[in-house]
């Protein structure tokens, strides 16, 4: 699943007339990025979720040429539902027999996703979600068997625990996530609500696992300045290494 349905306020002007998934890095439109790294990996069905200006993704994906994947739109246009909700409302579009693969719009990487999805599989995880060592303000908190164990912003100092307070790492979460489709059926039954506050009520029971890959390249595009800053690494690399991220 592509989230691609965000107002993606901080990308303006941009976002005053175009939704997100359609911001270029290199002249490629962002979601026309994550469907080419998605159908490399074999994928077969993607649901891509929209809201702002929904017509305009809707278009896009239309005109793209999908080859035997299959592209499945999961309509918000009533009302934006946040990750959790995104993925809840979208559950009878999967195949309750394979593992869902998610991944914001606006996430640019050369990160092998392939080893994401072995990982995943071989540890048999409820989630499996991708984090680095980075700077930001909320982070994420993990036991040394990378077992999720808290959350944590380091601006307001608010801190959430799945159990008491232990001794963990605090990592990054860089919008790449694999969970199996029974998870679906373990979240509440909402309208809107953010995911990771509900992999922290599962945590205690299930396998609520962080992926590394330390050496890859990741992109937050989200405003103006991390899209430029996106583009000119990608167009200073040498050909065959811009095709990892492209």
């Amino acid at each position: 699943m592509i989230l691609a349905a965000g107002l993606g306020t901080r990308l303006k002007p941009f976002t005053s007339h175009h939704p997100k998934a359609l911001a270029t890095v290199i002249n490629l439109p962002l979601l026309h990025i994550a469907l080419q790294k998605i159908k490399r990996l074999g994928i077969k069905k993607v649901v891509v979720n929209v809201h702002h200006f929904a017509e305009q993704v809707t278009s896009f994906i239309q005109d793209y040429d999908a080859g035997n994947m299959e592209i499945l739109i999961s309509d918000e246009s009533d009302r934006l539902l946040d990750t959790g909700g995104a993925v809840q409302k979208a559950a009878p579009l999967f195949d309750p027999q394979a593992d869902i693969l998610i991944y914001n719009v606006d996430v640019v990487t050369n990160a092998p996703l392939e080893e994401l999805i072995t990982t995943h599989q071989k540890q048999q995880n409820l989630a499996t979600l991708w984090v680095q060592p980075r700077t930001t303000s909320r982070f994420l908190l993990f036991t040394d068997d990378n077992q999720l164990c808290g959350w944590r912003n380091t601006k307001t100092g608010d801190e959430l625990w799945v159990k008491e307070p232990v001794a963990a790492s605090q990592l990054g979460f860089n919008g790449i996530q694999v969970i199996q489709y029974r998870l679906l059926s373990r979240l509440p039954h909402k309208g809107a609500f953010p995911i990771i506050p509900e992999y922290l009520n599962l945590a205690e029971k299930y396998k609520i696992s962080g992926w590394r890959s330390d050496d890859s390249r990741w992109f937050d595009t989200g405003t103006p300045e991390k899209l430029k800053k996106a583009t000119d690494f990608i167009t200073g690399c040498p050909s065959s290494e811009q095709s990892e991220f492209l």
